[in-house]
């Protein structure tokens, strides 16, 4: 087992809370914490339970706080050594003194991540699982959640897994026939085996990133731009699916300056909500930067939403983002049905072509039911269900299945040139050991170094 000195940290959010947790582990993780414990002796305690007791500074005496404190021994413990979590009372200077008097008597602060680390290296977890507990924490709807729990349980995992050992199966057969040279057809064998066996996990790999491009709108959100010319109703509309007064909102034109970024939830999909300036034309200086970003951001949308005042005319600026937005996913709201109207859908037809319409007052909030039922029905209706996204894949991770992608067409494209096969086998073990990186089966450390300094101080 991966062994190191004693590291502590606070693994819950600082700020005024009922409870704030110190979290130890290590070798002298138990000894540490018994020095600053006035209670059962810790050294003598059954693993996984609780003991109630005082922390106190050993040099002075003085009682810090009054405390629960969890001894969990190794190897039945999420770093696999021996550990302990000191439950304190949730104030910042409660639960920094706590953490200050275990730094004294002979723990080391923690660094980002460290703790997640020590799991990966004493074999608890693998990498895929390390990353998948930020993807855990960072998770802001519930099926975002339940894709991240599938992927801590080891589903990525399993499945590359289960990929290389076909891959390794193929190459040792290939070794098997060039080990007897004797058989006419073993250069046609191999080349055989190396070709099917590419398909094949080519074919999987595909599929893992297909699916995870819905993993990715589940874990990040839909990047979604509300715009529209001044005064429409996108403050309100953001206000409206937030529950919030994020935005202000009045009849004067140009009161959103910049864009307001808000997650929501609607029907378990997260939506990345961009309120942005309105587009129209303003000498005004701060007011043109925050349309110039409004634009921007309506390039790189995922979904566009797109008011329109129904209770004017359509306007020359309308014209304008109707044309910009036509080749990208967009659903037009006709806003302010509560006044007289003066937008037809008529006026409308030129431009929409098979555009979703839906009808709205933000006033009397009608049509948001609507919206929130077309968005779902958009990105997850049909083609794949929340309960079938196993993966929330990372950058890295999809690099890496790219990669050796690029390294099976390597294989494919020398099988059908009928190369040797101890040069189709380098490209063909090069996609093996990008698959393992993945799961940290034939990584580095240095990467292994910068993954884990983007964890939580305390995870």
């Amino acid at each position: 087992m991966y062994k190191t000195d004693t590291i502590a940290a606070i693994a819950t959010a600082l700020g005024e809370s009922a409870i704030g947790i110190v979290r130890l582990s290590g070798d002298e993780a138990i000894e540490i914490a018994s020095k600053v414990f006035k209670g059962k002796n810790l050294n003598n305690v059954d693993s996984h339970t609780i003991n109630y007791g005082h922390i106190i500074d050993p040099e002075t005496g003085k009682v810090i706080d009054e405390v629960m404190v969890s001894v969990l021994k190794a190897p039945r413990s999420y770093t696999t050594e021996d550990s302990v979590e000191i439950n304190s009372h949730g104030g910042i200077m409660a639960i920094q003194r706590v953490l200050e008097v275990v730094l004294a008597n002979g723990a080391r602060l923690a660094e980002p991540g460290e703790f997640s680390k020590r799991a990966f290296l004493n074999g608890r977890i693998d990498l895929s699982q390390a990353e998948a507990v930020m993807d855990l924490i960072q998770a802001k709807t519930d099926k975002a959640m339940d894709a991240s729990m599938n992927q801590l349980q080891g589903s990525l995992s399993t499945k590359i897994r289960s990929l290389r050992q076909e891959m390794l199966d193929t190459l040792a057969q290939v070794e098997v026939t060039i080990d007897y040279p004797e058989y006419d057809d073993v250069e046609e064998m191999s080349l055989k085996q190396l070709n099917e066996t590419a398909v094949h996990v080519k074919e999987q790999i595909q599929k893992i990133l297909h699916q995870a491009q819905h993993g990715r709108l589940f874990r990040d959100g839909i990047n979604t731009a509300i715009i529209g010319r001044p005064n429409v109703g996108k403050s309100s509309l953001l206000n409206r699916l937030t529950g919030l007064e994020k935005a202000i909102v009045t009849d004067i034109e140009g009161t959103t300056r910049d864009t307001i970024e808000e997650y929501v939830n609607v029907r378990g999909v997260p939506l990345r909500l961009i309120d942005t300036a309105g587009i129209r034309q303003t000498d005004e200086v701060v007011e043109r930067i925050g349309v110039e970003r409004s634009r921007k951001v309506m390039e790189e949308a995922d979904l566009v939403i797109l008011i329109l005042n129904q209770a004017q005319a359509l306007q020359e600026v309308d014209i304008e983002l109707l044309e910009l937005t036509k080749d990208q996913n967009r659903i037009i709201l006709l806003n302010k049905q509560d006044l007289e109207p003066q937008l037809t859908h008529a006026d409308l037809e030129p431009y929409i072509q098979d555009a979703d319409l839906i009808a709205t007052s933000m006033l009397e909030e009608s049509g948001i039911a609507e919206l929130e039922a077309q968005i779902e029905q958009r990105f997850f209706s049909g083609e794949i269900k929340s309960g079938d996204v196993n993966y929330l894949l990372n950058t890295r991770h999809t690099q890496l299945l790219r990669q050796a992608i690029s390294s099976l067409d390597e294989v494919l494209e020398s099988t059908e040139m009928m190369l040797p096969v101890d040069l189709i086998q380098m490209d063909f073990t090069r996609a093996w050991d990008l698959l393992g990186e993945i799961t940290g089966d034939s990584v580095q450390d240095e990467l292994l170094n910068k993954l884990f300094s983007q964890f939580c101080l305390g995870k």
